[in-house]
């Protein structure tokens, strides 16, 4: 599905926070959106999976604006995994997995066997199968943020939308998740810090600073030493390694930075 952003706007108390984002990601992509922290990461992306609405401008899923869509209508086409996606209820860890499933309930029925299995694969996809029955309170902060990925998963939505999942994972799993969105066949959106995460894994990236897109293109062409010194102010190498993926090293403070 392609995601379609139009001179997007989005203001809180009065403060332009996302300034006039148009973009398009193309249906399969895995798209990476990166910029230094206060950049409009977050609130573009909770735009686009319309937990906000726009100031100004548009967002289309394939041909259609999703202004006005019920909250169940976007869960369907569109799953977000947030920074701090909380739980407090003391349910097992496939419980909280099936809320992925609740766009597709009727109001009087719970989850059938499809939607077990559904759960069960997506368990298994992100390697919680073994912990299924586990109670949610004993899971690290890892285990936490692998199983709402697993209740994104379990969604079956023709888009995926992350923001900073990585954040409390260990480095095996941090390469994990990004292997199994690089493999996805959905539209994946996902905001990261980590830029050689973001040069390694992302077929291309959205750069923001001060609420504005300031590069979109292939990782090659946004990751520049030029850039990663303006936009984050940091001197930076940008090179390849022995497989071919492009590196960036981050060398020192510049010297020099607008901010």
């Amino acid at each position: 599905m392609n995601i379609t952003i139009t001179d997007l706007t989005w203001s809180a108390s009065g403060k332009e926070i996302v300034k006039g984002v148009t973009a398009r990601v193309r249906s399969g992509e895995l798209a990476g959106l990166i910029g230094p922290n206060g950049s409009g990461k977050s609130s573009l992306l909770r735009c686009v999976a319309g937990l906000r609405a726009p100031s100004g401008g548009s967002i289309r899923y394939g041909e259609a604006d999703i202004s006005g869509w019920p909250a169940r209508r976007v869960a369907r086409a569109a799953a977000l995994v947030e920074q701090s996606a909380e739980t407090d209820s003391d349910l097992r860890v496939r419980d909280v997995v099936g809320l992925g499933r609740t766009p597709y309930a009727g109001r009087w029925r719970g989850l059938g066997r499809a939607d077990h299995e559904i759960v069960a694969d997506a368990l298994a996809r992100v390697g919680l199968a073994a912990l299924a029955d586990r109670s949610w309170r004993t899971l690290s902060g890892g285990e936490r943020q692998r199983a709402h990925l697993a209740r994104a998963l379990a969604q079956r939505t023709d888009c995926v939308l992350l923001d900073e999942p990585t954040n409390h994972l260990d480095l095996r799993h941090q390469y994990a998740l990004m292997d199994l969105l690089a493999a996805a066949e959905q539209t994946v959106v996902i905001a990261l810090h980590d830029l050689s995460l973001a040069a390694r894994y992302c077929d291309r990236l959205l750069l923001m600073h001060g609420g504005r897109l300031v590069a979109d293109g292939a990782p090659r062409d946004v990751l520049t030493p030029e850039r990663l010194r303006t936009v984050f102010g940091v001197d930076a190498e940008v090179g390849g390694d022995s497989l071919g993926n492009l590196t960036v090293a981050c060398t020192g403070v510049a010297a020099e930075y607008p901010g």
